[in-house]
């Protein structure tokens, strides 16, 4: 009876651990429509691909076949690589992601973990702009503006979200990308954030009757800000994911009518 018992408790474990192994290999995107009082009206509607904490996953066609409006705005929220990660790997991925529209990039707390040199370079030759404590601006025709800021990676200390702020300019649209979801802590009212944009959480990767280390991946919305908090794309040292799935987001900003 024991050996029957061990044999079922086995096969139990083994269909388990394949069943997470599959979930973690799912291309789930998550389409966002998100409507602003103070969206600049002259840019229509603007289409972002999100994707945050890739680690060690190939980007796959599957996900980016699902896709169904050209994008304006590749933003890649840390995490990009892990150590182990080979350079070949996160150039194959940043060849797909180019392919959808213009890239920026914060760094994520596993980064570094590769040879920075090596990544600095890659990003530099695929032209993804690393928005370090700084922001880029985009202006429409009639000259409203789009401030887009980052800020390094929370975890190391950092983060400089005065110095971001203070290169982006007054009365912009300002979207905030930030690996760590702890920004939130530092982001004050008079900052004038619409929508901050995090990963590094992995919504807890592995939940057990629903809890894990970390909340799963969200949108909330507190005092005309929006945050979305992204489970992420990949995983970190084993490449398994339970009750929280991968996800990549396809966010659509707009004016409120």
């Amino acid at each position: 009876m024991i050996y029957v018992l061990i044999g079922c408790t086995m096969l139990l474990g083994i269909v388990l651990l394949t069943y997470m192994y599959q979930q973690a290999k799912e291309n789930n995107l998550l389409t966002h429509e998100l409507e602003f009082e103070h969206f600049p009206h002259t840019f229509g509607e603007v289409n972002i691909f999100f994707i945050s904490d890739i680690h060690r996953r190939v980007v796959s066609p599957k996900l980016l076949e699902k896709i169904d409006k050209k994008i304006d705005l590749v933003i890649i929220g840390g995490d990009l690589a892990e150590k182990g990660v080979p350079i070949s790997r996160v150039k194959e991925n940043l060849t797909r992601l180019k392919e959808l529209g213009p890239m920026y990039f914060v760094w994520g707390n596993n980064d570094e973990e590769v040879n920075v040199k090596d990544l600095d370079a890659l990003l530099v030759e695929m032209n993804v702009k690393v928005l370090e404590n700084t922001a880029v601006h985009f202006e429409s025709y009639e000259g409203e503006k789009i401030s887009l800021i980052g800020v390094d990676d929370w975890a190391r200390g950092r983060t400089n979200l005065q110095a971001a702020m203070s290169d982006s300019e007054r009365g912009t649209f300002r979207i905030l990308v930030s690996h760590n979801p702890d920004i939130t802590k530092v982001v004050e009212d008079g900052h004038n954030v619409s929508l901050i944009l995090s990963g590094h959480t992995h919504g807890g990767q592995i939940r057990i009757f629903g809890m894990g280390p970390y909340e799963q991946g969200s949108v909330k919305e507190q005092d005309g800000c929006v945050h979305v908090i992204s489970n992420g794309y990949g995983t970190t040292r084993l490449p398994l994911r339970l009750g929280a799935k991968p996800q990549a987001h396809l966010l659509t900003l707009k004016t409120k009518v």
